[in-house]
């Protein structure tokens, strides 16, 4: 068996073949791109070297890459397997001074770092960049100190989109000054803007690369974007932009918005509409998932392509196999979140599990801040909603908190129940949660009673004094028609004859033009405008009831009310949805009587509703200051139940519907919570302070020392009497779908990883480290992954593929992937997985 450093050497070489580095002489024949000789010795001269291979470099560069004509390209130092590559990051800096060159590869021939000793610090990457990739970027001659002085002012974008507008009488006349800035939709920066790129311009100074604004929705982070990528393309730190987005609706909007801003100085394109020729664009937008399908990442750009990667909502935009993509690119990197890391503050994380929502969430917020470079939890600029509405800029909530009794039921920890009798006369407890709401557990009753409650509370619109605008969220797509029915039934009732079935319309995935209905609600022409007074242009349709669509980057400033109909676990997506109702809007704008606008004067939004019918408020903050509490109405049933448990008789216990009546609840039920996740949860916090303690544990982790750590922990803390620590009680308390081992353990609890990935997880990064070697084309793509994937989990698979027995393919689910592979493919996959997979890990 080869030493491990020895291993990685072999990896490294073939990565460097394939990406294109060739055995070049120098003029003088004295060397060749690969420097260190050992390499060229087979596996077999390599393995008598044994695990104290780096004894024998006697100083050499481990791999020295040169250009065309021979000279000193790019340093690349080799470390072991086992061993970070950026241990060896001073040493490969050393060597580059000495050798001229300005560019550094840190690997150990799984995990590789990319470095350019000019531009800051060293960048993950998922392949080696080839010689042509190289030489682009060597050209590519940055001048950081012109983005550190450049002079950023509130006019940094008007004078893109209008740079005369000083001269023009209709701006010099403060008369008309507003209205002609109004109607050339000039867009000067606000002073929190000027603060968040002078501290970008400050970080720079420091020598970073990455940055995070933390900033609330509705504080113009597409609009500070802009002014950031001018700046980047201005002062030559940058010739081409990605501007990544994770949904189609914040693709086109942010092209809409940077062509309004930038067009008049920079070529902006939509990747997926201009495939063949983006090259000719400054600025590209595409969403993340438009890149990350079948990896075209890797087989469409190359890691120098975009100098600056900016990416929006970044918590999402980095999360799982996003991350590949973003990492892929080596230029300066911007992250955007609304999403503040101290969210979850009063979240007891000893009490998650692993695949918990909030947990799940925790881990994507503190990678967020530790992949821009704020470990320490400070974002490089912050500006939240409380900054926002005190300059006035934004708005708060009134957060109407209403429960029926069966919802305040769902919500205690003893959740509702039902005594139900199957069909074998068998008396069963049957309990439902807040998240069977609307999945097993179904009542006509309780969703009535959440709509006559909006409908008596809603605000009403300023102008027209109709139910103001207003999105519902529910818990699902038929969820969301159930309750579109139910507000226009109401609504004919309320309103006879104002509405034809349109006060309300469902706004999902599975209905036709689903995505032109919410951009004709933004745009106040849903269904026509004008419905109560025809001299004021609002939307008919008052109400979209959606499940997701209506979430992150919607823009209707004008929403007065929004329903939480569904809990919500993600602290995100509630923050999100939140964000739809506080922009500031003027009402009288809307208005077409110039007169009556200008009898009423500006009727500014100064609050919205947020009906809360789930408790998702105190879900996410225990000390929330309710601003109103209002009782449901109360819907009357002569069959009434008087019993604390429903007793029906169904043989259908996966779905339950509900014919009780929902009343009103004023008793407040004691929360009771899951001892024994707790008493977990503390077991293995109790074996974490037990292994902190090791002496010196950190320092022999850093050094690679992992077999000395786990041989003492084996012998001086597990199955021992007074807390018998057993490897498999600890895989029990941290509750993930495949064995971890005790390696790893070590690993989570030192730092050396953010937390325990799952089964698939582990898949992703292992076929894509596969994708990354071999590249597999675009119509093998999905056969290739289906079948490496099934080769490590499925074990008939994988001995009918062992041993050729191709026949019994037909019996197989994955036998007709595999006879679409090209033969090629049919070799490499075993063969890659027997030499770098370990499938113990695999195990559940």
């Amino acid at each position: 068996m080869a030493g491990k450093e020895a291993k990685a050497r072999i990896k490294i070489n073939k990565l460097l073949e394939e990406a294109g580095w060739r055995f070049f002489d120098t003029p003088e024949g004295k060397a060749n791109v690969l420097l260190e000789n050992h390499i060229k010795m087979t596996e077999q001269e390599i393995n008598k070297l044994g695990e104290n291979f780096e004894n024998t470099k006697k100083g050499y560069v481990d791999f020295l890459l040169l250009d065309e004509e021979g000279f000193p390209l790019v340093v690349l130092e080799a470390k072991a397997e086992d061993k970070d590559p950026l241990f060896g990051k001073e040493q490969a800096r050393k060597y580059a001074r000495s050798l001229g060159c300005r560019f550094v590869i840190l690997s150990n021939g799984n995990i590789h770092y990319f470095w350019d000793l000019d531009r800051g610090n060293p960048h993950l990457i998922s392949h080696f960049p080839t010689l042509e990739a190289i030489k682009g970027y060597a050209e590519f001659k940055p001048d950081k100190e012109l983005l550190i002085n450049e002079i950023v002012n509130e006019d940094y974008i008007v004078l893109t989109q209008k740079p005369d507008y000083k001269n023009d009488p209709s701006y010099l006349d403060e008369k008309t000054r507003n209205e002609y800035i109004t109607n050339n939709k000039l867009r000067f920066l606000r002073k929190y803007q000027l603060m968040a790129i002078r501290a970008l311009q400050e970080a720079v100074k420091e020598g970073k690369d990455r940055f995070l604004f933390e900033m609330a929705t509705g504080t113009g982070k597409t609009l500070l974007s802009a002014a950031v990528i001018k700046l980047f393309l201005r002062t030559g730190n940058a010739r081409r932009v990605l501007f990544l987005v994770d949904r189609i609706e914040l693709e086109n909007q942010a092209y809409k918005a940077f062509s309004e801003y930038l067009k008049n100085d920079y070529t902006i394109v939509i990747y997926k509409q201009n495939r063949d020729d983006w090259r000719k664009a400054e600025i590209v937008i595409s969403t993340i998932q438009t890149l990350l399908s079948k990896n075209r990442y890797k087989r469409v750009f190359s890691p120098d392509d975009f100098d600056l990667v900016i990416s929006d909502e970044a918590h999402r935009s980095i999360g799982g196999n996003h991350r590949a993509v973003f990492e892929y690119f080596i230029g300066y990197k911007l992250g955007l979140t609304a999403t503040p890391k101290n969210y979850l503050k009063n979240i007891d994380i000893t009490q998650l599990r692993e695949n918990d929502p909030r947990q799940l969430e925790r881990r994507l917020l503190l990678d967020t801040y530790k992949t821009f470079g704020c470990e320490s939890g400070e974002p490089t600029f912050r500006y939240s909603l409380i900054d926002g509405v005190k300059d006035g800029f934004l708005v708060n909530p009134v957060v109407i908190d209403a429960r029926t009794e069966i919802t305040t039921q769902l919500l205690s920890d003893s959740g509702y129940s039902v005594i139900i009798q199957n069909e074998d006369g068998e008396e069963i407890i049957e309990t439902f949660l807040p998240k069977d709401f609307e999945k097993r557990f179904f009542s006509d009753n309780t969703n009535r009673a959440l709509c006559r409650a909006f409908l008596e509370n809603a605000e009403r619109d300023p102008i027209s004094g109709e139910i103001g605008k207003t999105i519902i969220y529910c818990i699902s797509q038929s969820h969301a028609a159930k309750i579109t029915q139910i507000l226009n039934e109401m609504a004919e009732q309320y309103f006879p004859g104002k509405y034809q079935s349109d006060f309300a319309i469902q706004i999902t995935s599975n209905i036709t033009d689903a995505q032109q209905f919410a951009i004709n609600f933004a745009n106040n022409n849903l269904s026509g405008s004008g419905n109560f007074d025809p001299a004021y242009k609002t939307s008919k349709t008052r109400v979209c009831v959606t499940v997701g669509m209506m979430t992150t980057g919607y823009d209707c400033p004008d929403i007065l009310n929004l329903c939480l109909m569904r809990p919500i676990y993600s602290p995100n997506e509630f923050i999100q949805i939140k964000g739809r109702g506080t922009r500031k809007y003027n009402f009288t704008k809307d208005l077409t009587d110039l007169q009556r606008r200008k009898e009423l004067g500006d009727i500014e939004k100064k609050y919205f509703k947020l009906f809360d019918f789930f408790a998702n408020c105190e879900y996410f903050e225990e000390k929330f200051q309710y601003d109103q509490v209002l009782k449901l109405p109360i819907i009357r049933d002569r069959y009434r139940q008087t019993e604390e448990i429903e007793n029906v008789i169904s043989e259908n216990i996966d779905e339950y519907h509900s014919q009780k009546s929902d009343d009103i609840l004023t008793l407040e039920q004691k929360a009771i919570g899951t001892e024994g996740m707790k008493i977990d949860r503390m077991y293995f916090q109790k074996f974490e302070q037990k292994v902190i303690q090791i002496p010196d544990i950190r320092k022999k982790a850093e050094e690679g020392r992992w077999d000395e750590i786990i041989e003492y922990v084996e012998k001086n803390i597990l199955n021992k009497p007074e807390d018998y620590f057993t490897l498999e009680k600890l895989r029990k308390a941290i509750q993930i779908d495949r064995r971890i081992t005790m390696r790893e353990i070590l690993e989570k609890i030192l730092g050396f990883i953010p937390y325990f990935k799952t089964r698939q997880e582990l898949l992703e990064e292992e076929f894509n480290k596969f994708d990354s070697q071999y590249l597999p084309d675009e119509q093998y793509f999905e056969y290739a992954k289906t079948v490496f994937k099934a080769y490590i989990l499925d074990d008939e698979f994988r001995k009918i593929i062992d041993s050729k027995d191709f026949t019994s393919l037909n019996l197989s689910p994955y036998g007709e992937a595999f006879r679409r592979l090209p033969p090629e493919l049919k070799k490499a996959i075993p063969e890659y997985i027997k030499d770098y997979v370990s499938l113990n890990k695999f195990i559940a």
